[in-house]
């Protein structure tokens, strides 16, 4: 409805159409979109964190292996339909709880690559084999890409403040009246808004003149079949943009259909919904640019390895 709205405003009320009225319109959409997912989800984790310490989550995962908090990240990232810059209010909700950061970053990769939407679209234009590949690949990208971020010892790269616990691992509700909770909630969720909308605007804004301004063509006449780098290609062009699942998958459904392989196309779309430069400048506030850059290698280096495995299997 909204996204009807957001239409309805820039085409028929304000009168811009062609490419600047697209731009104009990803761009209302999507940052009140991200705004809302922000505040939103940003306070419901916040609320229910004010019934458990921050060591519950961790006190949960005491004792199992580390690649059960990866593969457990991985596999809530398909039921969260959100894209690379919505993913991140849980993000930093999984940091403050105190979740290992190498887990929270299985989370981070998996959320937008391999929601449910990705899946059902999918499904619906390349049928179950290409699909089952594609959510098997994902899932390897998250889960080696968060384990391996873990094991850099990246905890000094976080930027923002962590709320100081004890080295007891008890895992207990603590008991509020519900206006504390409230109270509590919303004013960590005030705080952290305030210190990356500007962010999500500048990012969305970068989005949405990609959006815009760059034709399809432009992408398909360097990543066609013959070109052994295509897929490198690909998915250095899919990074700076910036879209969702929905978004993005009509473009791979194009890209196929003008010759572009089905590895590189895919390849395309996991840079453009799980590594963009908006999600960078977002997570800028979050985490140092070091940081930023082992994610992007490490991630943009799977999903490159996964497109020439794409190819060669189908």
């Amino acid at each position: 409805m909204w996204q009807e709205l957001s239409g309805t405003i820039i085409q028929d009320w304000m009168g811009f159409s062609g490419r600047l009225g697209d731009a104009l319109h990803f761009f209302l959409y999507d940052t009140i979109k991200i705004w809302f997912l922000l505040l939103a989800i940003i306070f419901v984790v916040s609320f229910v964190r004010t019934w458990v310490n921050t060591e519950y989550v961790r006190a949960h995962l005491q004792g199992k292996s580390t690649l059960y908090g990866h593969i457990g990240a991985s596999l809530f990232g398909i039921i969260t339909p959100f894209c690379s810059c919505s993913a991140i209010p849980l993000f930093l909700g999984f940091i403050q709880a105190r979740i290992p950061v190498g887990v929270t970053f299985s989370y981070l990769i998996s959320a937008p690559m391999n929601n449910e939407i990705a899946i059902a679209m999918l499904f619906g234009l390349f049928g179950w084999k290409v699909t089952a590949i594609y959510i098997g690949f994902g899932l390897m990208v998250a889960i080696i890409g968060g384990y391996m971020i873990g094991k850099m010892g990246v905890e000094k790269e976080i930027l923002i403040d962590i709320r100081p616990t004890d080295n007891k691992l008890e895992a207990h509700l603590v008991k509020l009246a519900l206006a504390a909770r409230t109270k509590e909630a919303w004013s960590y969720t005030a705080d952290i808004f305030k210190k990356i909308y500007l962010y999500v605007l500048l990012g969305v804004g970068v989005g949405a003149w990609i959006h815009g301004y760059i034709p399809t063509d432009f992408i398909a006449r360097y990543t066609g079949e013959g070109n052994p780098f295509a897929v490198i290609i690909a998915v250095l062009m899919g990074i700076p943009m910036y879209s969702n699942a929905a978004g993005v998958m009509p473009l791979v459904e194009v890209l196929t259909s003008k010759g572009m392989l089905l590895g590189t196309a895919l390849s395309f779309m996991m840079a453009v919904t799980a590594l963009s430069l908006p999600e960078a400048l977002i997570l800028k506030r979050v985490i140092s640019l070091k940081l930023i850059g082992i994610f992007f290698a490490i991630v943009g280096s799977g999903i490159v390895v996964i497109g020439y495995l794409f190819n060669a299997i189908l």
